[in-house]
């Protein structure tokens, strides 16, 4: 499953500041439960296909969107019966139950599964773990296809609580935007297939789910050569199969020209292997796109060295396991936007800014804003975060990239395409470059499928 193409991501909180500024600029919000409600009625008709429907209705607005879906699913002739688990509390959904005309029951009461359930009980409004009691009245409901308003019940919408959905989703319905836990896990993995309507709205976001197309990796104009698809130069270390990995994911990732500092062969006869005097004479050639530190580089003096040097040169950076260690500080230190690419998979976040709270996502944005550096947090549900509060998601990756040196073919890629920026129409910055280097990724793995060993991805897929 695809998340909904560039679609916007908002918090619970920034999610109701929106509906409150729809509602004063001359959208009431009685009109966006009217929207949502039918939203949920239409997609509730296909799903039903002339089959039962159960309205599990809660107290709040979410529990209103229900009720206005009940109305219209009713009116079209469908056979629909609402759960409700209390009077609804809210103006807006006390409007709506009044409009309701069909039978109501207590949900706490026990009820039968029907073969379309549709959960409207919170959606946002959920600020603890479902009750005991609600779990077990729910509990007997998980045999039927669900659709969910918003979020499943039970889970936390903005990703902070890893609290137990009560009902899986075989569908949720994201009114308006995207939620954080449509995105992350493992509050995703509950969600089935996210669906969104906008609502008719346009809802502003500087975090948005990556659209797949924009960033794909795209033919070489007709009159591209080798430099004008980006050099970039691989600092190797001790464990050579690492930086070997990066290099070739830097050119089948397209970059016109890599250059490793090593004594002996390159892995590919197109890479050039260099000793340390001539490599060293690579990084003051302004044809150098990126310069690519980390992969198979342990911690020490050296790595500091090399990694202070390169950031004293502002050359475009791609750093990776160690030397994101070393290179913190001083990017920290510096405060200055920098054309610099982390890439830490969950132990080094945490290694790196222990102190920093909250979900996946605001805790990349706030090491994006602490650093200067673009971050490309790994992991099934990615992050790529900006310095200037801009997010993409990612979700779901491939499952087989859970393997060794797949961290490393990535770095490769991003190294490619930082080398390529000023080159290509699509690259036109650091976060532009991450995000196209983690879509290569993820659609490679998906080609390749069972059984990928990060070697896999550096070689040629004719299928």
């Amino acid at each position: 499953m695809k998340l909904p193409s560039n679609a916007p991501i908002l918090s619970s909180h920034v999610m109701r500041q929106a509906e409150l500024d729809c509602a004063a600029q001359g959208t009431p919000l009685a009109l966006l439960m009217e929207r949502a409600g039918n939203a949920i009625a239409d997609l509730g008709w296909r799903m039903a296909a002339g089959k039962p429907i159960l309205i599990l209705c809660g107290t709040g607005n979410n529990g209103g969107d229900g009720y206005v879906a009940a109305r219209l699913l009713l009116e079209r002739g469908a056979d629909v019966l609402v759960a409700a688990l209390a009077p609804p509390k809210t103006t807006l959904a006390q409007a709506a139950f009044a409009q309701w005309k069909g039978r109501t029951i207590p949900l706490l009461e026990g009820v039968e599964a029907r073969p379309i359930v549709i959960d409207a009980l919170f959606g946002l409004g959920l600020s603890r773990p479902l009750s005991s009691a609600l779990m077990d009245a729910l509990t007997p409901l998980s045999s039927a296809r669900i659709l969910a308003v918003d979020v499943p019940s039970g889970i936390d919408a903005d990703g902070q609580h890893h609290w137990p959905a009560a009902l899986s989703a075989d569908i949720t319905l994201a009114l308006g935007a995207l939620k954080p836990a449509h995105i992350l896990l493992p509050m995703a993995r509950t969600c089935g297939q996210v669906r969104l309507d906008p609502l008719g709205q346009n809802w502003p976001s500087k975090a948005h789910a990556v659209d797949a197309t924009r960033y794909a990796l795209r033919e070489p104009a007709a009159d591209a050569h080798k430099f004008t698809r980006g050099m970039v130069l691989v600092a190797s270390g001790a464990m050579q199969g690492a930086a070997d990995l990066a290099a070739m994911a830097a050119m089948r990732a397209g970059a016109g020209y890599v250059v490793m500092r090593r004594h002996s062969p390159a892995p590919m006869a197109a890479i050039i292997a260099e000793d340390a005097a001539s490599f060293s004479n690579r990084l003051a050639d302004k044809r150098a796109g990126t310069l690519l530190i980390g992969p198979g580089y342990p911690s020490g003096p050296q790595l500091d060295e090399e990694v202070t040097a390169a950031l004293d040169r502002n050359l475009p950076l791609v750093l990776d396991a160690a030397a994101m260690d070393a290179a913190l500080p001083l990017l920290i230190r510096r405060k200055a936007q920098a054309t610099v690419i982390l890439t830490p998979h969950e132990g080094e976040f945490q290694r790196l800014f222990p102190a920093l709270r909250g979900n996946k996502l605001e805790r990349a944005l706030a090491a994006a804003a602490q650093t200067g550096a673009t971050i490309l947090y790994k992991g099934a549900d990615m992050i790529v975060a900006a310095p200037d509060g801009r997010a993409c998601a990612f979700w779901p990756g491939s499952p087989w990239l859970a393997s060794a040196g797949t961290g490393d073919v990535l770095a490769g890629a991003c190294a490619a395409m930082l080398a390529r920026l000023g080159h290509e129409p699509e690259i036109t910055d650091v976060f532009a470059a991450a995000i196209a280097a983690a879509r290569w990724h993820i659609d490679k793995a998906s080609l390749i499928g069972a059984g990928l060993v990060a070697d896999d991805l550096v070689r040629i897929i004719y299928e």
